[in-house]
Parts: structure tokens; sequence; C-alpha cells
């Protein structure tokens, strides 16, 4: 059983500015002198029932524990619906010997040492470091190599990536699609930042129960204008013309399959009677929320990402495409998107088990530092790791980086998946069909959104890459 601690004790008398988590309340003790704006007496709150064999949460109410039918329950927020929390009135009184400095002793003690979180960022920043320099060793002298071919002759001899530069900049098949990506991925990316930096500065604090998941979903919907503005000037830049298939792609298909994996998940919560499940009318604002808000944003997006002109290249693109050469076992797209996924993966997996272990074990997660310097350290892996792919598969003659790029990164996603199914079957005692379709149907909602994230990183970092490669040879 989950007990929650509506404004924890103060010292006598005594008001605490904190800032920006929960705001404390003033106390006064008992039998002293009773200010008018303080209370002696501390609500206690219970909240969902868990068990680690089910991931089904139920309301207190359901089982014949003491509860307080005449009291009214206070309301939940838009993330405490969404993770399934009741918030109900309870009988019990509480301890005061708890002072407001104390309040989270029990949850921190029970959590593990911040020592592997150190050693797994340094770890991080050395692979980081480590492709910083092979990037740009081999850069500079490539560049320099081919600046300084003057002669006719030296010319013919050129090779490697500055022969496709006629291509490089070719439109890529299923440019409708890669946009939609892109797009998705864009609002996705900017979501998780914000909501990270806030979270880091005390603004989502553990104490604001469901402030992350609120402010997760809030910004996901203002959001709708980046999406649609990002998706639009790819896609114009990729030479397409369909431009509402365009937009309406943005604003549905992503979004639509999460919501239809969402909406399925729910259904078995109801059939089950977990608290968990949400009311009809929870739906109907979730729906508003998108139809309303963020869909009319993505068109705004999409309409000055159309009106703008398409993204101009440093080279021309020839009329008739290159061939491309044979390419060797590890210069093939597959070999290089499976490799390209392990560094970014690996710079993240001690994290995803705190994480999962919130989720799905009920421990309390508030490693926000730890958390947001492990995502600036997964972008610029990510990035690397693309480049450094990408720059191998230029020199070998192959100008098809945009999916190469999106896929490369993403596959991380991949290697997540495949991290959730062990964490089920090593970690979790998890049992019935109900809650093991639960659990996968839930994991895959967050590899797909893992899976936009990372992949729009790699792209936009490949991208920027040709870019200023070719902008800075001499290209007859």
């Amino acid at each position: 059983m989950a007990l929650w601690l509506l404004g924890p004790a103060l010292l006598a008398r005594a008001a605490a500015f904190y800032l920006p988590g929960l705001a404390p309340v003033s106390f006064c003790e008992p039998g002293k002198d009773q200010l008018p704006d303080c209370t002696s007496t501390i609500e206690l709150f219970v909240n969902r029932l868990d068990s680690v064999e089910s991931v089904l949460p139920y309301e207190y109410t359901a089982f014949d524990f003491c509860s307080m039918k005449t009291v009214k329950r206070p309301s939940e927020n838009l993330g405490q619906v969404l993770f399934g929390e009741r918030i109900e009135p309870s009988p019990y009184k509480e301890d005061k010997n708890i002072r407001w400095a104390s309040r989270w002793d029990y949850i921190l003690e029970s959590m593990p040492h911040t020592n592997i979180q150190w050693f797994n960022i340094m770890n991080s920043l050395v692979i980081v470091l480590f492709l910083a320099m092979i990037i740009l060793r081999t850069l500079h002298k490539d560049i320099a190599r081919y600046n300084q071919m003057d002669s006719v002759e030296d010319a013919q001899e050129e090779f490697g990536w500055k022969l496709v530069h006629g291509d490089v900049f070719r439109p890529p098949r299923k440019g409708m699609l890669l946009s939609v990506f892109l797009g998705s991925g864009t609002q996705i990316f900017i979501m998780t930042f914000v909501t990270l930096f806030f979270a880091c500065l005390g603004f989502l604090s553990p104490a604001n129960r469901g402030a992350l998941m609120t402010c997760a979903v809030v910004l996901w919907v203002l959001l709708g204008t980046p999406a649609g503005y990002v998706a639009a000037r790819l896609y114009r830049s990729f030479g397409g013309e369909k431009w509402k298939t365009n937009v309406l792609l943005t604003a549905f298909l992503c979004p639509g399959v999460v919501f239809a994996d969402f909406f399925v998940m729910n259904l078995i919560l109801w059939g089950e009677g977990s608290s968990a499940a949400m009311s009809f009318g929870t739906l109907v604002a979730i729906l508003a929320l998108w139809f309303c808000i963020s869909v009319p944003l993505t068109f705004v997006g999409a309409y000055f990402g159309f009106k703008k002109a398409g993204i101009e290249h440093p080279v021309r693109t020839n009329q008739i495409p290159r061939q491309i050469p044979e390419q060797s076992f590890y210069t093939k797209p597959f070999p290089g998107i499976i490799m390209g996924g392990i560094l970014p993966f690996g710079c993240i997996f001690i994290q995803l088990f705190f994480i999962l272990n919130s989720i799905w074990s009920h421990q309390m997660y508030y490693m926000f530092g730890f958390l947001f310097l492990v995502f600036i350290i997964l972008v610029i892996t990510c990035s690397e790791a693309t480049i450094l792919l990408g720059y191998f598969h230029l020199c070998a003659e192959d100008y098809h980086w945009q999916w190469r790029s999106f896929l490369t990164s993403g596959f991380t996603a991949v290697y997540f998946l495949v991290y959730a199914i062990h964490y089920f079957f090593s970690e979790l005692q998890i049992t019935g069909l109900a809650s093991t379709i639960l659990y996968f149907g839930y994991t895959l909602i967050m590899a797909l959104i893992f899976f936009l994230f990372t992949g729009s990183i790699g792209f936009f970092a490949c991208f920027w890459f040709v870019t200023k490669i070719y902008s800075v040879v001499k290209v007859d």
C-alpha cells in the first residue's frame, strides 16, 4: 500500500520557501499558540494499490481497508490520471517526529547509490571524445588533400566522397514518410528537452505527483507547429508536391498509432476493473487536445513550412544518378545500421534500468540531473555515430545517406526493445495474460517514441555534416 503525504511537516510556526516543487505548508505544534493561517494536523492520503505480480493497479477502496467515505477526494491532474493514480483521504495519523528536511529519507535510503551513475556518465564521455577524435582527424586530412588538388591530372584521380557531390543531395525514396517521421521526431525532441530541463530545475519535483507527465503531454500538444513546419520544409526540399497529404500524415500518423495502442491497452484495463482505466470523458478530453489544439497548430506550422523556399544546398544535383559501386559487407546498409545503434544504447542502458524500475517496479525516480546529462550525451553520441558511419558510406561512393542516417540512430530503439524484453523475464515477477499484454503494449509505445526521437537526431546531424563538408571543398 502506498501512502501519500500532503503538506509535509515543518518546524513549528515556520514557513519554508521551496522552489519550485510542491509548496510547503505552515504547521503549528499542538498545545501552543495557534496562528490563524496554520494547522496542527497533517492530512494523509492513500494512493492506488500495486503488486509485483501485476501491472494492474486498483483503487484503495476496492479492498476492505479503513477508509473515510464522508470526505471529498482530491482531484488528480492529467499525469496522475494517465498513470492510474487515484488519491483517497485516509483515517491514518501522521508521524510531525518527521521534519520537513527528512521527509524523503525513507525513499532516498531505499534507492541505489549514485556511484554507478557517475561511472556510466564518465564511460559515455570517453566514447564521445573517442568518436570526436576519429571524425576530426579523418576529415581534416581529407579536406586538406582535396583542396590541394590544383591540376587536371590530380582532379582526375579523385576518389571517395567528393566523387558523389552531384548525387549527395538527391531526394530520397519515400521522402514523404521520412519527412513525416522527422516532423514528429522534432516534436518529441523539443518536448523531451524542455521537460527534462524543468525537471532539473525542480519545477517537476516528485513531490508534485503527475507533474512530469502533465508537462510532457501539454508540451506535445503545443509543439504541433514545429512538427508541421519541419515536415513541410523538408518535404518541399525533397521535391514533394502533395502538401495536403504531408500535413495530414504529420498530424495523424504517429499520434494515431500511439493513441490506437493506448486505446487498446485502456480497453484491457476497463475489462480488468483497474483504476488505471481512463473514463470515457478523459478519452474525449485527450482527443479534444489532439484535434482542437495539436492538429490546427500542425497545419499552421506546415503553412509556414511550405511558404518558405526549399533548403539551398552547396552543390548542384546531377540529372542522371551516379551508379553506386559494389559495396563490401561492412558498408552495406543493414550491418551499418545495426552497428550504429550500439554506442548510443551503451550510453543509456544504466539509466534505462532505473527508469524501468520506476515504471514497473513501483520505485520513486528523482535523479533528473543524471537523466538530463545522459540525455545530452545520448544526443551527442547518436550524432557522432551517425556522422562517422555516414562518412564511411560516402567514402564508399554510396550517397543514399538520408534514410540510413535516420535508421542508424533509430536502431537504438530496437536495442531498447530487446532490453525491455530481457528486463521483463529477468527482473519482473509479472503473471497473467492481461499484465503481459499491457507491459509489451506500453513498451511498444515507448519504443516508437524513442525511434522517432533518436532517428531524427541522426538525420539532422548527418544533414548538417554533409552540408558542411561539401561547402568547404572545391567542386568543379
